[in-house]
């Protein structure tokens, strides 16, 4: 896509999107990574845009700085992992070691080794805690899926299979099986009704906190950039 940009310190690059069905110029900061869409209709001139983004540069420079800073991992880096601050460090062999408040990550790549050893241990917990809510309703899932998704930590399909975002690891353990309690409660009620609700709480217990938490503190998981952020089972 075509881009513009504000001069300045830092330079805002902005993405250029034309809509045939836009009525107006209209402006868009993504919550999870800061990215700037300006709409514009299908009439309206680039040179227009540019003047709208210079109208609108104070705010858009405001909501960006409260973005939360990316991260990109690698050793020396801290990060959560199961909600408890961890150092990543060079390690030896093959595999990436936890070593109390330490993970041991080798060569070479450790950026994409620490993020598999991540996903095998989202996979992990988010299977026991889904075959436990699954267990205290009566019902099956029918397969488990792991992907980087953006605007949601997980789904329940029509056919019983659950995706998470592997990075619910990073979170406190609470809201990790919060969200599975809630994936699994769809498979009964397929809808966001009382009687939904009432599912969760029913095999999760009160989630009004965990709930409040991932609105709250849940796009900063994103921050963490790894070599390669692909989605994927």
């Amino acid at each position: 896509m075509p881009e513009l940009s504000l001069a300045g310190e830092p330079e805002v690059r902005v993405t250029l999107r034309r809509s045939a069905q836009a009525r107006r110029m209209s402006l868009r900061i993504s919550s999870l990574d800061g990215r700037v869409t300006l709409t514009l209709p299908k009439r309206v001139s680039e040179r227009e845009g540019r003047a709208f983004l210079l109208e609108k540069e104070e705010w858009i420079r405001g909501h960006l700085a409260k973005q939360p800073e990316r991260i990109d991992v690698g050793l020396r880096t801290t990060l959560p992992v199961e909600g408890r601050e961890v150092s990543i460090r060079l390690g030896a062999g093959r595999r990436v070691m936890r070593e109390n408040d330490m993970l041991l990550v080798p060569e070479p790549a450790p950026a994409r080794r620490l993020q598999r050893y991540l996903r095998e241990l989202a996979r992990d917990r988010l299977a026991a805690a889904s075959d436990l809510y699954a267990a205290r309703l009566g019902c099956r899932y029918t397969s488990l899926t792991l992907r980087d998704t953006r605007s949601r930590w997980g789904s329940c399909s029509s056919t019983g299979g659950l995706m998470y975002s592997w990075r619910l690891i990073l979170a406190p353990p609470e809201i990790l099986n919060y969200v599975a309690a809630h994936e699994v409660a769809h498979l009964q009620e397929m809808n966001h009704s009382r009687a939904f609700w009432a599912v969760v709480e029913k095999i999760h217990g009160d989630y009004r906190a965990q709930r409040r938490w991932l609105q709250g503190e849940g796009n900063a998981l994103h921050r963490y950039r790894f070599d390669e952020d692909a989605e994927g089972d």
